[in-house]
């Protein structure tokens, strides 16, 4: 479909990526990875075909089409959000009025007439197309899209220009997702998007007919979208197939490999080095050693890939805090005739790490800042416990830096007792290397500055940190060190971030602020996701359809609970074929109830088994169920990082045994059910 060969491309005097080749197939489904400067945002504008090659050439088939989404910088004016969307179809809408007017032609022409046969060509070829592109749903079309990205209804007939830049960039991906382009190139596409609308978007990309190549900072949204990793590293291009995760997997495998590939060409060079130093002189030897000088010269140097330097940064640990961190009664809050959150209570203790989690607009970032004292309540009380020293990251924490300061002095002086080689360490985490340590604060770009900001608060932390948004403007490797800095942080901390693996990597509990009142779940997103889908698991894309009750299957969802509830049924009807889905080890099994024609019986030895069996199962799980509520206890309250991690895997183990144990009752049952009624 599109093609790259021997492809490089300079900027300035520093070479960005050489002899690259790359053949995009119409099923690609590509996360485009590596550091920051290496050239993949220059890349995908050259397949955009917006850049030109310094070297190699771009190929593409006559017809494709190409839908390109910049990280930012994208304005739209002169109409409503749902007219400009709509104008992705002028094209269709043009036929359509072409088709209207073929019809006046036909009816008023001479149908043996050339004008009628011309007419009447072009009108079926008109009709076709429409029908083929959906003509009379274009409305729905818009209505979905907007609707996943997190535009209410009320925002449709809005003027665009009303609108803030990330919105403005929600608009222009709808656009290009209303087009559904041969090819679909994204650049940081969720950058300006909530964890729902990033939900509906990895649900729209699974789904999308087309091939796409998307550039993320987000380890989950690449894990759930793609199946291939190109990765643009040390000039070079490198393909891997599978997700995030197994590209992981294999470019250390790949490293290992080179490594030993490389030991053994080295024991070989050194081998053949010393016998001809050896036996150079010798001339009884002089025709082995000519062989072996020979065969030194024709070797190809294997060239070991530089390390990738690899952070560990830890907090400065703080003081510590009474066991209650903050205590909120009765808290309410309203903005004129705005109702935000209303009569909200809960307690915060030492260690908790929480998300705080909701649809845009929902009042997380009020929430936050109230928490840090920085806004006031309407009514209601937030009690700090002993000795709590918060500290508070806003979206626009650079707004607070010191325009005049170098980086480099003012880090320092946040902290004496960090080295400068720790500090500037971390500055290259959060891409300041080499003289950007140097620069006064005021020159840097925003994200950069809000990257420094996060730097600075990691080097002298309080213990109470409130982070709103943290992980944006990082980079998967940033993100990593905060992630595992934070995971290592004895202090207590909320915060907001729509960064999926982020969350579930860090968060005991979720807060999740919906309709004017903050509901409150132990464990991760994932965790959070479970309880609040009724227990239905939510770790693979399948998994993701509700279960609902089915009486062929003897069970229901306890609503208390969550929990799956063996249900025997009454009297001896017979049983219907009928297929439900439940979770496995991990995956979907489909358990299917044979039809009464086709029962075989059970001689009495079997059918006692199976009785055993089917009674086992019911006093086990009301066992498995317990283990697991205690296990989500003693998630809710923190101890150690190790701990609950080791919980976390107990609780995955403790669900998928129950999940397992249903599925077996339930098809065990059935067969019982069946015997009783042939």
């Amino acid at each position: 479909m599109l093609q790259l060969s021997g492809a490089g491309k300079r900027f300035g005097q520093k070479l960005l990526f050489e002899d690259v080749n790359w053949l995009i197939t119409p099923n690609e489904r590509t996360g485009l990875v590596g550091g920051n400067g290496t050239g993949k945002s220059t890349l995908l504008k050259i397949l955009s075909g917006m850049e030109s090659l310094d070297y190699g050439q771009r190929t593409h088939v006559r017809g494709m089409t190409l839908g390109y989404l910049p990280q930012d910088g994208l304005a739209l004016s002169g109409r409503s959000v749902f007219e400009e969307c709509l104008s992705v179809f002028d094209e269709l809408r043009d036929m359509e009025k072409e088709s209207e007017a073929l019809t006046h032609i036909l009816s008023d022409a001479d149908p043996k007439s050339r004008e009628y046969a011309a007419a009447a060509d072009r009108y079926s070829e008109i009709a076709d197309h429409l029908h083929v592109h959906d003509i009379y749903t274009l409305d729905a079309q818009v209505g979905a899209v907007l609707g996943g990205l997190g535009f209410s209804k009320e925002d449709w007939q809005r003027r665009t220009e009303e609108f803030s830049g990330g919105w403005q960039m929600r608009i222009a991906l709808a656009k290009l997702l209303l087009q559904k382009p041969s090819l679909l190139l994204l650049d940081e596409p969720t950058n300006h998007l909530d964890l729902e609308s990033r939900n509906w978007l990895e649900d729209y990309l699974h789904n999308y007919e087309n091939a796409f190549i998307l550039i993320s900072h987000d380890r989950y949204f690449l894990d759930v979208t793609v199946n291939k990793i190109v990765e643009v590293w040390n000039k070079r291009m490198h393909v891997y197939h599978g997700n995030y995760e197994k590209y992981l997997t294999l470019k250390e495998e790949r490293r290992a490999q080179i490594m030993a590939a490389y030991k053994n060409q080295r024991d070989r060079i050194e081998a053949l080095e010393a016998f001809i130093n050896r036996f150079r002189a010798q001339a009884t030897k002089a025709k082995q050693v000519q062989s072996r000088i020979k065969e030194l010269e024709k070797i190809e140097r294997i060239e070991v890939p530089e390390e990738e330097a690899t952070i560990h940064f830890k907090f400065p640990q703080p003081p510590a805090s009474g066991r209650t961190v903050i205590e909120v009664t009765n808290l309410t809050k309203h903005y004129g005739e705005k109702r935000v959150l209303d009569n909200v209570s809960f307690t915060i203790e030492r260690g908790d790490r929480i998300a705080l989690v909701g649809a845009n607009g929902a009042g997380k970032s009020t929430m936050i800042r109230m928490l840090s004292g920085l806004e006031d309540p309407t009514s209601g009380t937030l009690k700090l416990g002993h000795n709590v020293l918060a500290d508070y990251f806003a979206q626009d924490q650079y707004k607070v830096l010191d325009g005049n300061a170098e980086m480099l002095d003012d880090i320092t002086g946040s902290n004496p007792r960090v080295d400068v080689v720790t500090l500037r360490s971390l500055l290259g985490c959060f891409m300041f290397t080499g003289d950007d340590v140097f620069k006064k604060l005021g020159v840097l770009s925003g994200g950069e500055r809000n990257r420094y900001a996060m730097a600075k608060m990691l080097v002298s932390p309080a213990n109470f940190l409130l982070l709103d948004e943290p992980t944006n403007h990082l980079d998967l490797r940033a993100k990593d060190v905060l992630l595992d800095a934070i995971r290592e942080f004895s202090g207590t901390v909320i915060f907001v971030s729509h960064d999926r693996y982020f969350i579930d990597g860090l968060a005991t509990r979720v807060f999740e602020v919906e309709d004017r009142r903050v509901h409150i779940y132990p464990g991760n997103y994932e965790d959070y996701l479970f309880r609040k889908g009724g227990g239905i698991p939510t770790n693979t894309a399948e998994a993701k359809a509700k279960l609902t009750t089915d009486t062929a299957t003897n069970s229901h969802i306890d609503a208390a609970t969550g929990m799956f509830k063996p249900v025997k049924q009454a009297g001896s009807a017979a049983i219907e074929t009928s297929t439900s889905t439940h979770e496995i080890e991990g995956s979907l099994a489909p358990v299917t109830a044979t039809p009464k024609t086709n029962v075989k019986r059970l001689n009495p030895i079997k059918l006692k088994q199976l009785e055993d069996r089917v009674a086992a199962i019911e006093n086990e799980l009301p066992d498995l169920e317990a283990r697991i509520l205690a296990a989500e206890q003693q998630q809710a309250a923190f101890t150690t990082a190790e701990a609950a991690r080791a919980i976390a895997t107990e609780l995955d183990t403790l669900r998928e045994q129950h999940a397992a144990r249903t599925a077996e009752w339930e098809e065990l049952a059935m067969q019982l059910e069946e015997q009783t009624t042939a």
